[in-house]
């Protein structure tokens, strides 16, 4: 079991760098660890501290005016190898929404399957909201899972996701809980069918 998503309400970090890839969202160097926990540490770790393990103080994440639980990156992210650690380092720092343009397939799938939500927008809506976050920290972004939007400002935009990986995350299900929650049906079918 997950934890549920309907509505969120929150800021959100621009990173507006495309092409990221899941080597730079958590290098290999860290996926040693056995369960889920603790990757969020090491998230963009290469990005965020330099070669004496001091912060970079330029990288958006070091910045304490930037917070939320929505990171809205570039085109193109999550590229590369399809190491599911990259989905867990996100949700683990404490994100619950990716948004860009375009995700690759894995990450995309690696996401939905630990409850981040990938959310695909226009370039333009992209734009758009990496600008209104860039200029103010305090911008307001809300995503309805329900209704399939997100909106910030007097902007608003649908989003498509599988019907599965959406009732899924509604109801804070794995695949085993999906499965769980039609008992009544399986049962109900086993006796009409034997």
């Amino acid at each position: 079991m997950k934890d549920k998503f309907t509505k969120l309400t929150t800021t959100g970090v621009p990173l507006p760098n495309e092409n990221v890839d899941t080597d730079q969202i958590i290098p290999a160097r860290f996926l040693k660890a056995t369960t889920r926990e603790g990757f969020g540490d090491n998230l963009f770790r290469d990005w965020r501290y330099d070669s004496d393990n001091k912060p970079v103080k330029d990288f958006v994440l070091n910045n304490p005016k930037y917070s939320g639980k929505v990171l809205v990156g570039g085109k193109n992210f999550g590229c590369g190898s399809s190491r599911e650690h990259a989905a867990w380092a996100i949700y683990d720092f404490g994100f619950r929404v990716v948004v860009s343009s375009f995700f690759a397939d894995i990450f995309k799938g690696n996401a939905l399957n630990n409850g981040l939500l990938p959310v695909v927008v226009s370039d333009a809506f992209l734009k758009d909201l990496l600008a209104a976050t860039e200029k103010d920290p305090a911008t307001k972004i809300e995503v309805d899972l329900p209704a399939q939007t997100i909106a910030f400002g007097a902007k608003k935009e649908t989003f498509e996701i599988n019907v599965y990986k959406k009732e899924c995350m509604i109801n804070g299900y794995d695949d085993i809980d999906y499965l769980l929650s039609l008992r009544g049906e399986i049962k109900e079918f086993d006796v009409a069918h034997a």
